[in-house]
């Protein structure tokens, strides 16, 4: 089985007495159910799962719920299997967003405290932005990724002792041994091609045949395009367009959002676009990174979002676009091809799977950063620069940015394929792999006492 950070959290869940109901919000095929089913049969003697795709294409016993009693009867009819208390019984509503009307009853089915719930579903962060009924006093939410560079390192036998030492190294700003970090790089660069989706690195684990991942990373996509077919005629098509739009859009010096471009038309506004940028977004599949032209700690009070770039929520998908089954690109480093672009989308989901909202400086004068980060503890502002060649220390915005005595910043990071930490001003020069520990995630630390 692979080992995903989400587990304690689900597992704390379960054993807690908190009685909110867990929703897990995330892309479709990340592990989302089988996650939940796996730390819920070490809890609960009585399990219930009900997919409800599955029901509104067959008996639809819950399509007309609209009151816990009709909704318990609809349980009986579900399933014979014996019920309990909340202490034993547990009930996984899963792609509960075919019924958003179940969400409003998570309310009452919680306060009536007859069991234990859990939620999920592949388009339940759209459900959730949508909903004008969401009982948010009655719900815990939290949002699943695909498997990030941590989980795959552990997936293929670097075990959590040598995340430890990375880690250390880290904070220390120590450069990893050379043979470490080749191995380190070797399995980066493997997980530049298979990425994070679950089916896709069990299938590398188990053939190493970079064929099978393409062919079944190529699935996911379509799956991904078809439910954005699903969710409208007048907005599914411009959906499908700017999914489409993003890898060539990753290959250009701004890589930003052009809205122009969508509908081919002489001028564009963001405006024009937001329920297609929030599907992208809420349901997972892809990761946006909202401009900063003047950066202040906390980030999210000077954000543009009519700058915006768009990343895949894997870089395995970005890899299978961009080069299919040929694996020499990325493996050797071709000296012909810019990497940078998947170097910045491997990054962007390791900040996006640590809870880091993601933002890019974009100044006129001063030049565009890749990526800027709060950081909490400080209470400022972290630039990081990713290069994928030789010339990493060719750097001028980054420059720019830190000497700027008005943003305050305490240093920046460089991240590239080079072991050497090094540090010249506020400039920290790390391993491309660092990014593991820019972390934001809250109580990993346990409990702050105030």
């Amino acid at each position: 089985m692979l080992y995903r950070k989400i587990e304690p959290i689900i597992s704390h869940y379960f054993v807690s007495r908190n009685d909110k109901v867990l929703v897990v919000t995330g892309a479709r095929q990340i592990g989302k159910s089988y996650i939940i089913r796996y730390c819920a049969e070490k809890f609960f003697k009585n399990i219930v799962e009900i997919n409800l795709i599955n029901d509104s294409e067959g008996a639809r016993l819950f399509e007309n719920i609209h009151t816990t009693d009709d909704f318990y009867m609809a349980l009986s009819a579900f399933t014979s299997k014996e019920m309990g208390s909340p202490d034993d019984t547990l009930i996984f509503l899963d792609e509960i967003q075919e019924y958003p009307h179940l969400l409003t009853m998570l309310k009452f089915l919680r306060e009536e405290g007859r069991y234990r719930y859990v939620v999920s579903g592949s388009l339940l962060g759209v459900t959730l932005k949508k909903s004008s009924s969401v009982p948010l006093g009655s719900i815990d939410i939290i949002k699943m990724f695909p498997l990030d560079f941590e989980e795959f390192l552990l997936a293929n036998d670097f075990g959590h002792e040598g995340i430890e030492m990375l880690r250390g190294h880290f904070d220390n700003l120590k450069s990893v041994p050379v043979g470490i970090h080749n191995r380190i790089m070797s399995l980066y660069k493997r997980y530049l091609l298979v990425g994070g989706l679950p089916e896709a690195v069990n299938k590398f684990i188990e053939t190493r045949d970079l064929n099978q991942v393409r062919s079944i990373q190529q699935t996911i996509s379509d799956l991904y395009q078809i439910d954005a077919a699903k969710y409208d005629v007048e907005h599914s098509l411009k959906i499908r367009r700017i999914y489409s739009m993003i890898q060539s859009n990753m290959e250009n010096k701004k890589k930003r959002v052009i809205y122009k471009d969508i509908d081919d038309k002489k001028s564009g506004r963001a405006s024009e676009y937001e329920e297609e940028m929030e599907y992208l977004l809420s349901s997972g599949i892809a990761l946006g990174v909202n401009a900063i032209s003047n950066p202040k700690f906390p980030l999210s009070e000077t954000s543009r979002k009519n700058l915006i770039k768009l990343y895949y929520n894997d870089p395995g998908l970005l890899t299978s676009a961009l080069y299919r089954n040929n694996p020499i690109p990325v493996l050797n480093s071709e000296s012909g091809i810019n990497l940078g672009s998947v170097y910045e989308c491997a990054v962007a989901c390791q900040l996006a799977a640590n809870d880091n909202i993601l933002y890019y400086y974009d100044n006129r004068s001063r030049g565009e950063v890749d990526f800027l980060y709060d950081d909490f503890e400080n209470l400022s502002v972290v630039p990081i620069e990713v290069k994928s060649g030789k010339d990493y220390k060719r750097h001028v915005a980054i420059s720019r940015f830190v000497d700027t005595e008005e943003y305050k910043i305490r240093f920046g990071y460089v991240l590239s394929n080079n072991n050497e930490v090094e540090i010249k001003g506020k400039i920290r020069y790390v391993p491309v792999y660092f990014s593991l520990f820019f972390d934001n995630r809250l109580c990993k630390n346990g409990p702050v006492l105030i």
